[in-house]
């Protein structure tokens, strides 16, 4: 399996036509042609469907399509990372993050290394904690923005000081709006719509007093925005963190919980993995300002 073959497979996954990847990659169609039949001989698996004017991936081919983006990503990031000065502190990070208004702390450090160093360049990837623990540990993020408990068998990390408030978003026209906080016994009869992380995370389950199982959960997300958008419809009640939808201009509300839930939040990386200058730099930087933050 060659690098190249890949991003062949990779250009007529995203074309979804033979024609058009080969125009784009410079190579003739039967050219082409060949080269994604071998592959397929290779695998003994067959990754496409071919249809008289598209090409659709087969559930084998979707399969492939994610490994082979993880695995040209991370060559081309070692081939532009070998090649940098080693005394230089440019290139790119890239940061996988959580929904939660912590990633203005690392806004914020960014903006103070842009100032410094002109060749830097950040690309923030969100999503669920699942999936950013399993990009970082490939190599794809130097770095995570991850909420609750840290192994730190795994990782090394900088813990913020501030911490997430767990909460639910709900109409303002709900009669349970004129609470100031909701407790777990409101929401035991209530369609709730949950994130992954709140299904996976056990504290958060324990504050129901009550198994997953006996909650009418009509509904789950891992963007907060869409589920913001059902809660606008009436759909239910999202649970999730505070801060990330601005409540004053919509029709919704968010109530804390009581008792009260939080997660803490941590910047963390791979054990024993060597970081760039670039990497290097942004440690020591996110540091200096979570020491500026405790002092305040």
């Amino acid at each position: 399996m060659e690098l190249r073959v890949l991003e062949y497979f990779l250009a007529v996954a995203r074309e979804q036509n033979i024609s058009r990847a080969a125009d784009f990659l410079h190579l003739t169609q039967p050219t082409l042609s060949r080269q994604l039949k071998d592959l397929e001989a290779e695998f003994g698996k067959q990754l496409f469907v071919r249809g008289k004017r598209k090409i659709t991936l087969t559930e084998d081919g979707v399969y492939l399509r994610k490994r082979a983006e993880e695995i040209v990503s991370l060559a081309q990031r070692t081939e532009a990372e070998m090649k940098k000065p080693t005394d230089t502190v440019t290139g790119d990070i890239y940061i996988g993050a959580g929904e939660t208004d912590a990633i203005r702390h690392v806004a914020r450090v960014i903006g103070r290394l842009q100032q410094e160093y002109q060749g830097l360049r950040f690309h923030i990837v969100s999503g669920d904690v699942t999936d950013l623990k399993e990009r970082l540990d490939k190599g794809l993020f130097d770095f995570g923005l991850l909420l609750g408990e840290i192994d730190r068998s795994k990782y090394e990390c900088i813990e913020l000081p501030f911490h997430d408030r767990w909460g639910v978003l709900m109409r303002k026209d709900d009669p349970l709006a004129a609470q100031k906080t909701i407790t777990p016994e409101a929401l035991w009869e209530k369609p709730l719509i949950l994130s992954r992380q709140a299904l996976e995370n056990p504290e958060f389950i324990k504050w129901f007093q009550k198994p997953v199982a006996e909650l009418q959960i009509v509904a789950t997300y891992n963007l907060i925005i869409n589920a913001s958008i059902m809660a606008e419809e009436n759909i239910g009640y999202v649970l999730a963190l505070d801060k990330l939808i601005h409540t004053e201009k919509s029709e919704l509300c968010f109530l804390p919980f009581q008792p009260e839930h939080t997660l803490g939040m941590a910047l963390v990386w791979k054990k024993y993995q060597k970081q760039s200058k670039a990497a290097e730099v942004f440690v020591e930087a996110f540091g200096k300002y979570t020491k500026e933050c405790c002092r305040r």
